[in-house]
């Protein structure tokens, strides 16, 4: 039930959009819009490691699927997308408080498009950007949010290095950027994919904005942050639908397990769904129409 295919259907249109981050860093989007106008728009935010819309084969799949359901849905390259583009720019480089100004800047180029009932829809690290984002600016002009497979990168460089060589990497970090060397790359050994030492530390410090779903300090007894677990979820006021799929592979093996130890830090606030995506891995490949069919019945 709603399995997409690229060959069913022609590829929807899109107009290439050239926008500002708020800090002034111009940034490119792909935006469709349905032959109807609406007000309505679902705006996208990949993960790191190299993503980008352009080279993804789900930004059709998932723009096909809202335009038939009458909504537009914008989905841009934010500074982290492909490894290295330049220096500052690209995931090796990136600083997850950065997407305050590269969200910013979407909102107010689709509201002066007209736009008025916006969507953030967030994926991997793109929901952990929803959550720091909004912990920096609560009052936005987003109506609610959708966290798909929000990552605990923090957690998982723990269980890739050990107790002893993470704190070691993190030791090292701070010195690096005390050093002013912080631009340098990490080894290897460290991290599988490129990294400055800078962009380490962002993703590492547990108690830094990266740390958002600290499922591995919860399921394993491991007490890595001195501050408190999903305490930027939990501050979350809009209406928000956090979906995983069943066999994401990012959930240390245990995606209801994360997703219960989830429900139980969200407690009984009322603005939150949780679900899991039956079929689906982290990246929803092949459920993409399942996926908008739910956010599209919860937006209702």
């Amino acid at each position: 039930m709603g399995r997409t295919r690229a060959q069913d259907h022609p590829e929807p249109l899109a107009r290439l959009v050239r926008f500002e981050a708020a800090d002034g860093l111009e940034l490119p989007g792909l935006l469709y819009e349905p032959r109807r106008a609406t007000q309505r728009v679902a705006v996208f935010l990949h993960g790191t490691g190299g993503a980008s819309v352009f080279d993804s084969r789900r930004t059709n799949l998932l723009a096909r699927e809202f335009l038939a359901r009458g909504i537009a849905y914008f989905a841009f390259n934010n500074r982290g997308a492909h490894v290295v583009r330049k220096m500052g720019l690209g995931s090796a480089h990136e600083r997850i408080r950065d997407c305050v100004h590269e969200i910013d800047g979407a909102l107010r180029e689709l509201r002066r498009r007209g736009y008025r009932d916006i969507t953030l829809i967030g994926h991997s690290t793109g929901a952990n950007k929803i959550a720091v984002y909004d912990h920096y600016k609560p009052r936005n002009s987003a109506r609610r949010y959708v966290l798909l497979a929000g990552g605990d990168d923090t957690g998982l460089m723990y269980a890739q290095l050990g107790a002893r060589r993470f704190h070691a990497a993190l030791a090292k970090a701070r010195a690096m950027i005390k050093e002013k060397r912080g631009d340098e790359y990490v080894p290897r050994e460290l991290s599988p994919v490129l990294l400055t030492w800078r962009s380490f530390y962002d993703t590492a410090n547990p108690d830094g904005d990266y740390n958002v779903f600290p499922f591995l300090e919860a399921m394993r007894g491991v007490r890595l942050s001195r501050r408190g677990r999903f305490r930027y979820v939990k501050a979350i006021r809009k209406p928000t639908l956090l979906l995983y799929g069943e066999n994401d592979e990012y959930c240390y093996d245990d995606v209801r397990g994360c997703v219960a130890v989830l429900a139980d830090a969200i407690g009984a606030r009322t603005n939150f769904e949780l679900g899991i995506v039956e079929g689906a891995d982290h990246g929803f490949k092949g459920c993409e129409g399942e996926l908008v069919s739910i956010v599209d019945a919860w937006m209702a």
